[in-house]
């Protein structure tokens, strides 16, 4: 009894630093694009303005929405989209909450891809020339045919108890993995474009290299929680 008390207090403490920078990546990549880069707006004119919708969606809808709908519901405390802990239909309720988180994020990283692409038709630049736009599609496919997969499997039209006990160990670490391929994107994708604009020695610079290590660490953290959560 011990035991899982130390592994459900550690896996709490975790999750809650998971949000710290998961949150601190959002508020430096924010002053990243309204400060340096002059903005975010789809609509604009302006390639740069454009662009800087692809960053902000793929962390802070995508993979940020993703890492809470990762994150298990009995460690979730600190903000509204995490509120289902407290619905009372407590397992199918938390079920429906993580499909639309997911749900949700992947919406938003649609039209985060969109505007990259967007971006390369107004500045004449070629699609998918980088490893990072590789990962960053790869994964967000994967991530789109393991959301069916897990609705068809979960939520309806239900199979066996013992085909879904089985699919689950394939779920969770499909899930854990993604989330490190998408982390492994946005970290590749801030190098790219720090080297495109060729900031190195800048304040900026070091920015973009901070606001990388806290998506870096809120991916570690998210991984951690889940994985002391299967002690618990």
């Amino acid at each position: 009894m011990d035991e899982v008390v130390v592994y459900r207090r550690s896996a709490s403490r975790l999750t809650i630093g998971a949000h710290l920078f998961g949150v601190l990546a959002i508020v430096l990549m924010l002053i990243w694009l309204l400060h340096y880069r002059g903005g975010i707006e789809y609509d604009s004119d302006n390639p740069a303005r454009v662009f800087n919708v692809h960053p902000f969606l793929m962390f802070c809808g995508f993979i940020f929405l993703v890492g809470q709908g990762i994150t298990p519901p009995e460690y979730l405390k600190l903000n509204a989209m995490m509120a289902y802990k407290s619905v009372p239909a407590a397992k199918e309720a938390q079920k429906a909450v993580h499909m639309v988180l997911h749900l949700i994020g992947i919406a938003l990283g649609i039209v985060g891809i969109a505007a990259v692409f967007r971006f390369h038709d107004m500045i004449g630049a070629e699609d998918m020339f980088s490893l990072h736009s590789w990962i960053g599609l790869t994964t967000f496919i994967i991530l789109g045919l393991q959301w069916l997969l897990g609705f068809f499997t979960y939520m309806f039209p239900k199979p066996s108890l013992g085909t879904r006990s089985r699919m689950m160990p394939w779920h969770v670490s499909f899930g854990r993995a993604l989330l490190y391929m998408a982390v492994a994107a946005a970290l590749t994708g801030l190098m790219q474009r720090e080297t495109l604009l060729n900031l190195r020695g800048h304040a900026e610079s070091r920015l973009i290299n901070f606001t990388g290590l806290c998506i870096l660490l809120f991916g570690i953290f998210v991984d951690l929680s889940v994985a002391l959560a299967h002690h618990a």
